[in-house]
């Protein structure tokens, strides 16, 4: 039987990211993807920080930068703001995947696609007994030291090793537009709950003419894609033109909320595996991929000392909670907030940022990796706007707490 020190499982940012680590360490990876190419399907609209490609250590990805952004509320109120310098970057998301995979594959680690991962068998002295079907359907046995877990929102790692409860799950449609109208230095957001209940819709330019369109929306019973051809009509109303016939389609789902253990004996979870997204944005890029350096760190420690129990596995539940749960935290409580809103609240509220001259502020404290900083700001120095939020958000920020009061848990997706 085959034996290996660390199994991944998914070829995503989180999974080569970790799997880059280890391998450079000198342990010897594998890393399996259920798809037949690295990188496809994509599964998120692309928008980053600076912070990953100082990660990835490359900008080969990057298409284009933006400098601003424009919140339209349901009436199509709008806010909009732009910086001197660049604040986010739209990247060529497969691309990212396959450079951070050629990269781990450099360091050593083994990459095999279109072999899906089944079940854990059993857990002994040696390692996690697991199968694996292979790409001409045959199931094949082996054994791994440890097995990390970046399969994505369905991970069948968590399930296997029973780390997962349930989350809320947020369908998100998106379409690429090859020409498109709209400023190609700013992205637009598009709130209310006619275009994309529990979360937003956005126009993100692509650098080269067009456009990523898409919504990420509760999932009430209506379509991901229905609220996504509301949203194209508005832009077009808006645009005074079509958009044409897209050129590609994105499907995925969003984890929102929280799983309270990512380690255990033998098995590591990273990225959406692990519910490392920002529940204001959707956005787990960042998250995925430092949550993946903790772990490698983690697992490298273990792994030397040949400890890799519940126990000694736990640290990494310690440290990436210590480094990004608490922003997590409260951007899931401002989050279970702003679902409460009624369409009229959220026209209101972008009524009264652009009332109180936030353009500076958003400036200063805009920041896609923790949002909440902003948010804070926001509403400390604008009293008009505190006035329309619950009043146990007004409560939080008047009372200088750093940690968010607790708030009931929210739906969930079974």
């Amino acid at each position: 039987m085959e034996t290996l020190d660390v199994l991944v499982v998914g070829a995503g940012p989180a999974g080569s990211t970790a799997a880059y680590r280890l391998a450079a360490a000198g342990h010897r990876v594998v890393v399996v993807e259920e798809h037949p190419t690295v990188g496809q399907p994509v599964q998120c609209a692309g928008l980053v920080s600076q912070r990953v490609l100082d990660l990835a250590g490359s900008t080969a990805f990057v298409r284009t930068r933006v400098r601003g952004a424009s919140v339209y509320g349901p009436s199509l109120g709008v806010i909009s703001f732009k910086a001197e310098e660049p604040r986010a970057c739209v990247i060529d998301r497969a691309g990212l995947d396959v450079y951070l995979a050629d990269r781990a594959a450099h360091a050593g680690a083994e990459y095999r696609t279109r072999v899906r991962f089944d079940r854990l068998l059993e857990r002994g002295p040696t390692g996690a007994r697991v199968e694996l079907t292979d790409p001409d359907g045959t199931r094949h046995e082996l054994t791994a030291r440890l097995v990390i877990g970046a399969d994505g929102v369905s991970s069948a790692v968590a399930r296997a090793f029973r780390l997962r409860r349930p989350v809320e799950i947020l369908p998100a449609f998106e379409a690429e537009f090859p020409r498109s109208p709209g400023d190609p230095d700013s992205v637009e957001v598009y709130l209310g709950r006619r275009i994309a209940p529990g979360l937003f819709g956005w126009w993100i330019p692509d650098g080269a003419g067009g456009a990523r369109v898409g919504v990420a929306a509760d999932a009430d019973g209506t379509t991901a894609r229905a609220y996504y051809s509301a949203l194209v009509a508005q832009l077009e109303r808006r645009f005074g033109a079509t958009l044409g016939s897209p050129t590609g389609y994105l499907v995925s789902g969003i984890p929102i909320g929280s799983v309270p253990h990512t380690a255990g004996e033998r098995v590591l979870l990273v990225g959406d595996a692990a519910a490392q997204v920002k529940p204001l944005s959707g956005g787990g890029i960042f998250t995925g991929m430092r949550c993946a350096e903790i772990a490698a760190g983690v697992a490298h420690a273990a792994l030397e000392r040949n400890d890799l129990s519940a126990a000694s596995l736990a640290e990494y539940d310690r440290a990436w909670r210590a480094e990004l749960g608490e922003e997590l935290r409260r951007a899931l409580y401002l989050r279970r907030l702003f679902t409460r809103l009624s369409d009229a609240d959220l026209d209101a509220v972008v009524e009264a940022l652009r009332n109180a001259g936030s353009h500076a502020t958003i400036v200063a404290f805009g920041d896609i990796d923790f949002p909440t900083h902003v948010v804070r700001e926001l509403l400390t120095t604008s009293p008009s706007l505190v006035r329309l939020v619950p009043k146990a958000l007004g409560a939080w920020v008047s009372s200088g707490a750093y940690r968010v009061p607790d708030l009931d848990p929210g739906p969930r997706r079974k």
